[in-house]
């Protein structure tokens, strides 16, 4: 405070008196009472935000040219589908008519799958918009937006008996007062949670399944093909769990979404602090020799599989904990030891048999 500053006593007065001044900034002493209004925190300028960039629109060469190489080779097949049905029709009229309904048959066949693959690739692409509306949601606390999602999920999730209550949690949750980022990490618990743990579960038996089939086998090839077998298997599964349900196109668009996953998260590496601390708990003193030789494959699995819950979630992570890869493989070799302990109780030893009289 400002040595010549003069203090006085709080007192009363009239806006319309003469003696008081208003003014933005203090001035010399020109009135008994100067009145200097504060910045209002409303008037105050709020940084927009930035502009998206705009989606790149215009035609799309490859998108053209793959079109249209599709088209001639549809025409070549119609063509020559045609050309065929007609030697038949020449040569017998029976012949002819079966010849069409082949074609009919398998027109139609192909007309099913297509339509399905279709179904499949957009429900993967909705598993992906719910997947970043759910962060969006979280961001922004937009109660709306929230409410529209978990029905969106509500309906992703109808076909699963298993969790018909927690759907019936969250219907009777909508109509309540709770923010939108509150409303999705509630539906993440009520939803997630078992899937999650199912997940998880198959995970871990699909890595006991490859340390012992790697231990047992003899040659190197026949251990990666039963690797990726069992991951495309594993891959089918979770995304079904999920309701994904994807078909032969999904099934690769989600191999390869996996496996950029993988290549942007760092995961094909596997570090030397998680070796560790699966040796610092002693699993290297109980592994058995089979499980010592597949840990590497069993590794390789329990990321790939935590890579694809990454994918199909339709929800990120934010309340419930990530599954992590530490936990997967302690869980895998307790589940191997319990077997190991089951086997030795139901197993006598020779030694402890008794002898006939």
């Amino acid at each position: 405070m400002s040595p010549d500053r003069r203090h006085r006593r709080p007192a009363a007065f009239r806006l319309d008196d003469r003696r008081i001044t208003v003014s933005p900034v203090r001035e010399p002493e020109r009135s008994a009472i100067q009145v200097v209004p504060e910045p209002d925190s409303a008037a105050l300028a709020v940084p927009a935000p930035e502009a998206r960039a705009p989606s790149r629109r215009g035609l799309r060469w490859g998108v053209l040219f793959w079109g249209a190489t599709g088209a001639l080779v549809v025409l070549a097949m119609a063509l020559g589908l045609y050309d065929l049905v007609k030697d038949f029709f020449a040569r017998s009229v029976e012949l002819g008519w079966l010849g069409l309904a082949l074609v009919v048959i398998a027109a139609l066949s192909l007309l099913v799958i297509g339509l399905r693959e279709a179904a499949g690739l957009m429900r993967l692409a909705n598993v992906e918009h719910l997947h970043e509306r759910a962060e969006d949601v979280i961001a922004s606390d937009d109660r709306d937006a929230g409410g529209a999602l978990v029905k969106q999920l509500i309906s992703l999730t109808h076909k699963m008996p298993q969790l018909a209550r927690a759907r019936a949690n969250l219907k009777d949750h909508l109509d309540e007062i709770i923010d939108g980022a509150d409303l999705v990490r509630l539906a993440e618990r009520e939803l997630m949670a078992p899937l999650d743990q199912e997940a998880t579960s198959l995970i871990t038996a699909s890595v006991m399944r490859v340390s012992v089939v790697t231990a047992v086998s003899s040659r190197a090839s026949i251990d990666m093909l039963f690797v990726l077998v069992n991951f495309l298997n594993l891959l089918r599964k979770l995304s079904y769990l999920y309701g994904v349900r994807p078909g032969t196109l999904g099934m690769m668009r989600l191999l390869r979404q996996v496996i950029s996953h993988l290549v942007l998260t760092g995961g094909l590496a596997t570090s030397d602090s998680l070796i560790q601390q699966l040796l610092g708990h002693g699993i290297a003193a109980r592994l058995s020799a089979r499980l010592g030789e597949g840990l590497l494959n069993g590794l390789l699995t329990a990321r790939l599989g935590l890579a694809t819950i990454d994918v199909v979630r339709p929800l990120p992570f934010t309340a419930l904990p990530r599954p992590t890869l530490s936990d997967l493989m302690s869980e895998a070799l307790r589940r191997r030891n319990d077997a190991d302990e089951a086997e030795r109780l139901v197993t006598p030893d020779i030694e402890t048999v008794s002898k006939p009289d």
